[in-house]
């Protein structure tokens, strides 16, 4: 990806730039890798963002360009620590540590790869795009709900195409169990007000990277109870 001196490049190019990654690492990494999972899932985020961007469905285009591209960045970031041997950010291990378990199910890596990028990283990526634009956090506000739009319409789709058959609305299995104990709509709360939280104590390095630490880990943690091994299972769908 195109950096600036402070990250990742913004505007509409930007986008473009992400999802010729994306596109690179979907035909590089093996099709039952959960992080190929994530990463083909995120991929229909990302072309979906950018087809609104040219359709001129999202407020203050470049902002909102510039949003998207620091939040993916930090996902890329993380693959690319992986690659490299190095260790990935607490929200990211869980994914990254079962991505070849064959007990866990596709939906299972999904969920855990979005729980992480929106439970950790879209909070700091929006602290970091109000930097780099040299605006207040609720400028970014209106980008951020419609990011967010995309994201929540796009999990039922998730739920729907990667939960195993025949019956996936049997409450009283592990999975549709384990699935339905993760929101997305609430996890989005949550990241906007974490990140108006970093935004109010930025000038308190110490405590906003005490709070990105605590983050981080509990993320973590709820990423390791949605990757619970369930075993294999009939009918189970991959992609």
């Amino acid at each position: 990806m195109t950096t600036t001196q402070d990250g990742p490049a913004v505007g509409p190019a930007a986008v473009d730039e992400v999802v010729a990654r994306m596109r690179a690492l979907q035909e590089a990494l093996p099709l039952h890798d959960g992080v190929a999972v994530f990463n083909g899932v995120y991929l229909t985020v990302t072309l979906t963002l950018r087809r609104n961007l040219a359709d001129g469905l999202l407020p203050r285009p470049r902002t909102a360009a510039g949003l998207a591209a620091v939040f993916a960045h930090r996902y890329l970031a993380a693959v690319d620590l992986d690659a490299a041997g190095a260790r990935v950010p607490a929200c990211w291990r869980p994914l990254f540590l079962a991505r070849h378990h064959p007990g866990v199910c596709p939906v299972q890596f999904a969920l855990a790869g979005i729980n992480a990028h929106i439970g950790h990283d879209l909070a700091l990526a929006v602290v970091d795009t109000a930097r780099l634009h040299g605006c207040e956090p609720a400028d970014l506000q209106d980008a951020f709900d419609r990011i967010g739009d995309v994201l929540v319409g796009l999990e039922e789709g998730v739920r729907e195409e990667l939960m195993p058959g025949p019956d996936p609305l049997d409450v009283a299995d592990p999975l549709t169990h384990l699935v339905a104990s993760w929101s997305m709509e609430r996890a989005r709360e949550a990241a906007w007000s974490a990140a108006l939280l970093l935004w109010s104590v930025r000038r308190l390095p110490e405590l906003a990277e005490e709070f990105v630490r605590r983050l981080d880990e509990g993320v973590g943690l709820v990423g390791r109870c949605l990757l619970t091994p369930l075993g294999r299972r009939s009918g189970s769908r991959t992609v």
